[in-house]
């Protein structure tokens, strides 16, 4: 469906032009030479599993992957035998760039806007702080793709961002090119604590549930009207929530409990619109039925248990039996911290499933940092995977990635050496880290 603001505009009532110019991405690809990657073991992100291949990077992409290539253009090549090579990382939730490294003064932080239950009008790249260490952490980690998303206090919490995490100045300069905004939400004791305890409605799920249904109501109807070319006045919050019912824009939900989740997927089929994902998902594991029915993916933690009450029933099973019942997984941070150790989150999940008596192989439980997240993104024909046509976004590991003894050598963004570990050059650390162990640690 064509995006809201062109019909505004043909309304009489937005520049659409003006709208998409102010808040495009302005990220670029640098120009790198083409690289040749030699007898690799790829964990591919589509399953599979591959033993002394290559791959070859080229003008940004991947542009051939097999045993043996036959290369004809010019290449630099780097043999990676005994090594590994996966997809870059997607972190599905992060925090990067509100909730800041170092951890000091979370006064300073802009996770939230908390003036209201329905902060739908907000838009979290407003408030990142490129400057933050964590996106240089996160790459360190393998992590090449992360959507950045507002708190959890609000129903609506506003639009997140997806991003890349390269050195910029700009937010603009991070974002990924054309990919789809997200509404972050929630549900259950987040939202009915924070406003109740201060005398503001919601005070209760149920209380919830009617301001979700009464928001989606008015923005069913702004939609209808902005369609019908009505000259209706711009209003940033339904326009956000009109968006989603366009299908221009993805949910993103923070929910734990199965019966709140079963209700989410009930809200989003009354009012005809999708769920991209479940964020935290504790208990998913109830009701993975539900989830592929809707095609709606869980992201979640390998353990985290018992810090909150929303956390009963969480079990560290979770990620392996919902795979087990075929629904989308997907591990997540929530925190600038884990959000450096994907892999070993993803390793934990796996060694829970075994444990349990599932047979879960690497090749399947890459794709829970890989392949998945980006389908929950909406860029699942752009990366996650290791494939001819993806973007060239790879990661060169020491070892099994799913070892916590593996480090990550080298990181390739759209084909650019984004970090390489025995390169200083390539592995800088901001001054507020740096000091004596700093030129040590490079070359460990």
């Amino acid at each position: 469906m064509r995006r809201l603001l062109i019909l505004l505009a043909a309304a009489g009532s937005v520049a659409a032009d003006d709208f998409e110019s102010a808040w495009n991405s302005s990220y670029e690809v640098p120009d790198s030479p083409a690289v040749l990657l030699t007898n690799a073991s790829v964990l591919d992100g589509d399953g599979g599993h591959h033993s002394n291949v290559d791959i070859l990077l080229r003008d940004g992409a991947i542009a051939a992957f097999g045993q043996n290539l036959s290369v004809t253009v010019e290449v630099a090549v780097i043999d990676v035998t005994g090594r590994w090579v996966t997809p870059g990382l997607i972190d599905i939730h992060s925090h990067n760039g509100t909730y800041t490294l170092p951890l000091t003064d979370q006064g300073l932080a802009d996770l939230a806007e908390l003036s209201s239950p329905n902060v739908a009008d907000t838009w979290v790249e407003h408030a990142i702080n490129v400057q933050d260490l964590g996106f240089r952490q996160a790459l360190a980690g393998g992590v090449t793709t992360m959507q950045i998303m507002p708190g959890s206090s609000s129903i609506f919490g506003g639009r997140t961002a997806v991003v890349k995490p390269v050195r910029t100045t700009t937010v603009a300069a991070m974002k990924f090119p054309d990919a789809p905004q997200g509404l972050k939400m929630a549900c259950g004791e987040n939202p009915k604590g924070y406003f109740g305890e201060r005398g503001v409605a919601p005070t209760s799920r149920q209380g919830e549930v009617a301001m979700m249904r009464n928001a989606w109501l008015d923005a069913q109807a702004y939609l209808q009207s902005v369609q019908a070319g009505d000259n209706a006045k711009r209003d940033l919050k339904l326009e956000t929530l009109a968006e989603v019912l366009a299908g221009n824009i993805r949910v993103h939900i923070h929910c734990y409990r199965a019966d709140d989740i079963a209700i989410m997927l009930s809200i989003a089929e009354e009012f005809d619109f999708s769920i991209a994902a479940i964020h935290h998902a504790a208990q998913a594991y109830k009701i993975p039925d539900l989830l592929v029915r809707a095609n709606t993916c869980a992201a979640v933690w390998p353990d985290w248990g018992g810090f909150k009450v929303a956390l009963q029933d969480g079990i560290p099973e979770n990620a392996a039996f919902l795979d087990a019942a075929g629904a989308c997984v997907a591990m997540h941070s929530d925190s600038p911290v884990v959000g450096q150790r994907l892999n070993i989150e993803a390793a934990k999940a796996m060694s829970a499933g075994r444990r349990a008596g599932i047979n879960m192989s690497r090749a399947n439980a890459i794709k829970w940092i890989t392949s998945n997240p980006a389908k929950a993104l909406g860029l699942e024909d752009r990366i996650g995977r290791i494939a001819v046509g993806y973007n060239a976004d790879v990661v060169v590991w020491s070892g099994d990635p799913f070892s916590i003894y593996s480090k990550v050598d080298q990181v390739f963004i759209d084909g650019a050496l984004r970090l390489d570990r025995m390169n200083c050059d390539l592995n800088q650390l901001a001054d507020s880290v740096l000091g004596p162990e700093a030129q040590v640690a490079c070359h460990e």
